[in-house]
């Protein structure tokens, strides 16, 4: 049976930006172009992203920002169970984003899968 599971969660990403404006928009598009090449693959069947703010200014001139992001990521796996698609979905959410080199990330839902 298939099932989509989806999760939650933040990265950081540090970049150089002329302004907190600027930095948060290349942050994004940073991550949503990872994302976009991670289900052009169709290794992701839905991503989205929520949220751009700064996490650490920069402290002189021409040091960079860090932005934290908010996004959520859905795969379609095939299992027995919800709870088997759970644990199934979970992995290969972890080892897309880690193939992907999205990383730090800290997950703010748990894994929730839902029949297809």
């Amino acid at each position: 049976m298939e099932f989509a599971v989806s999760r939650e969660g933040t990265t950081l990403i540090t970049l150089h930006g002329g302004s907190d404006t600027t930095a948060r928009e290349e942050a994004t598009e940073q991550l949503a172009a990872a994302l976009e090449h991670l289900e052009a693959e169709g290794t992701v069947s839905a991503w989205e992203i929520d949220d751009a703010s700064v996490y650490e200014q920069p402290t002189a001139p021409f040091d960079p920002y860090t932005i934290t992001l908010e996004f959520s990521i859905t795969v379609v796996v095939e299992a027995d169970d919800a709870d088997e698609a759970t644990a199934i979905g979970a992995n290969a959410i972890d080892d897309v984003l880690e193939q992907a080199d999205v990383t730090p990330i800290t997950y703010t839902s748990s894994p929730a899968a839902s029949a297809d």
